[in-house]
């Protein structure tokens, strides 16, 4: 039985996701100097924010939840933690997006931006209250975070159409 071309390009999306977020596990992991991976940006929202905005009918809050339990395994963080940041990101794009008549580079970039200035407060709120932990150099990977944005944009944009 061969598939419809909306099945066909339904899985080929899918099959696209899943290996953006494969992809983007890579660095999180990637052994560096303490001073650089500071510097190191949050690639795994990122990407969870680019399908978020440009592929809400495949990514959501269950997609969102699962992303931040492997970058809690990932990161060795405590379980939950980036799961509840990145669910609360959800609902603060999803809030934000409903404001933007049309997403284009900038509108996605200052989404972005919202989405990750919320999931790194949200993340900081909740290491403080488990545990008494506040890390500052995290500022500095959402700077990154946020100034990299673009190139993650022109990456993925292209397995959007």
């Amino acid at each position: 039985m061969a598939l419809s071309n909306s099945e066909h390009s339904s899985s080929k999306m899918l099959i696209a996701i899943i290996l953006s977020f494969v992809v983007a596990s890579s660095p999180s992991v990637y052994p560096l100097s303490p001073s650089m991976a500071a510097l190191r940006p949050m690639i795994l929202m990122m990407v969870l924010i680019f399908w978020l905005l440009f592929q809400p009918r495949y990514v959501g809050v269950f997609t969102a939840f699962m992303v931040g339990i492997i970058a809690d395994l990932l990161m060795d963080t405590h379980l939950g933690q980036q799961a509840f940041a990145a669910v609360v990101m959800v609902l603060a794009l999803r809030v934000c997006s409903l404001q933007v008549k049309q997403l284009n580079t900038f509108s996605a970039w200052f989404l972005a931006a919202i989405g990750l200035i919320v999931f790194q407060l949200t993340l900081w709120i909740l290491q403080l209250m488990t545990q008494s932990l506040f890390i500052a150099q995290s500022g500095l990977s959402l700077l990154m975070s946020i100034l990299s944005w673009p190139l993650i944009l022109l990456i993925l944009r292209g397995f959007t159409r």
